[in-house]
């Protein structure tokens, strides 16, 4: 079992915990409702077919089961770490630590999506903060890294908030939505918040 894994992490309403069969006919509506909010800055893969697949024929019962299948694989690796949010045992939005490499990097990317209606309301800064401190504490790394699009200024305005570090710019980074889209790279240390990422998003929320 990789290190981590599996595990459920909460504070207050919001818990962060692994998507089950039964979250299935959620997972569906939530990403078909969003698809105006999410579509922009999903990744694709250009030249494939894939990338023409319209959104609702990518978010139905079969292709939910391929995702807990590819989950499932990615966790016994111990590559990828999918977690999904709920606020009040509702499903919410997901939140991943992909790409981890342990040894002498230590490192993970980290990406999330919220529900658009439950945006602005610290639900996606509590989520990503509970599954920073967990990759640094159980799953044992030094060092996640976020790369956002300059235009995502609500994604911009998460990692800001829990004190993530800009390193620089990445031209033509990633495929998103039919193209190659520059990014901003954002990282967060283990160091960097010593009492722990969800205590200084809470102080700064008090404050």
């Amino acid at each position: 079992m990789s290190p981590g894994w599996p595990a459920r992490l909460s504070h207050g309403s919001v818990v962060v915990r692994p998507l089950r069969r039964r979250d299935r006919a959620d997972w569906i509506a939530v990403r078909n409702r969003n698809e105006a909010w999410l579509r922009p800055w999903e990744a694709t893969r250009l030249g494939t077919a894939t990338a023409e697949i319209p959104w609702e024929a990518r978010h139905t019962p079969a292709t939910y089961t391929e995702l807990l299948r590819r989950q499932r694989q990615n966790t016994r690796t111990g590559t990828h770490l999918p977690f999904g949010i709920f606020v009040d045992r509702v499903f919410a939005g997901q939140v991943n630590l992909g790409e981890i490499v342990h040894g002498a990097f230590c490192s993970a990317n980290i990406g999330y999506w919220i529900d658009e209606g439950l945006a602005g309301r610290g639900i996606t800064p509590t989520a990503v903060a509970l599954l920073a401190d967990h990759a640094f504490r159980a799953v044992g790394l030094h060092r996640l890294e976020a790369n956002i699009r300059p235009e995502n200024s609500a994604s911009l305005a998460v990692v800001r908030k829990l004190g993530f570090t800009d390193e620089g710019f990445h031209r033509r980074f990633l495929a998103i939505d039919g193209d190659w889209r520059d990014h901003r790279c954002f990282a967060l240390l283990a160091e960097d918040h010593p009492g722990g990422v969800l205590g200084a998003l809470l102080d700064r929320t008090v404050v």
